[in-house]
């Protein structure tokens, strides 16, 4: 396995490049996302997958280590393969992919060309576990927004007010604003009760 090289840019397009190491040249598969962070200087260093196949060996590089093994964990669902996982790496940031795949946004998915309802599906239940746990995530952009819930309410029942009654106005604010502070949430709820 082929972890990294590192070497002289030859050639370079959005889509791939050629690393000159000692007199070898590699041509690398690589996706908007690695064409976008590649250096301006002569010399770079990418992270490496290489795909083996009876009819060829497949070399994929990635500015960043991240980028990899998100490729790799792509990989492995059925239905997608090397093509459709750098497609996925080059429509969306990859902190985008794990936002969706932990969130279960399957429309996020779906909108990657090449991948369908089921495959989106797939990916998302053979994932989402995966990406909680790799990067110790707790349901990703939803724990901000718990936090503030769940302040908000806890001060609402502290000033008297019926659990079951604040939880339902808290839950229409948090759905109609999903970025509101813990005080605005507060003061509409006031409103509201």
């Amino acid at each position: 396995m082929i972890a990294h090289l590192q070497g002289k840019l030859i050639e370079k397009t959005p889509t791939e490049v050629v690393i000159d190491c000692g007199g070898v040249g590699y041509h690398v598969n690589i996706s908007l996302h690695t064409y976008s962070l590649l250096p301006q200087s002569e010399n770079i260093r990418l992270f490496t997958y290489l795909q083996i196949k009876e009819d060829a060996h497949t070399l994929f590089g990635f500015v960043e280590k991240s980028e990899r093994e998100i490729f790799k964990m792509l990989l492995s669902v059925s239905g997608i393969g090397a093509g459709i996982a750098r497609t996925m790496l080059s429509s969306l940031d990859p902190k985008q992919i794990i936002q969706a795949l932990a969130v279960g946004d399957l429309a996020t998915i779906q909108s990657i060309k090449g991948i369908g309802t089921k495959t989106a599906q797939r990916a998302i239940l053979d994932l989402k576990d995966k990406v909680l746990k790799v990067y110790d995530l707790d349901e990703v952009s939803m724990s901000q927004s718990n936090t503030n819930k769940d302040e908000a309410l806890s001060a609402l029942e502290v000033l008297g007010f019926n659990k079951k009654l604040a939880e339902k106005a808290v839950e229409k604010i948090a759905r109609e604003t999903p970025d509101a502070t813990v005080e605005s949430i507060i003061k509409q709820a006031l409103k509201n009760l």
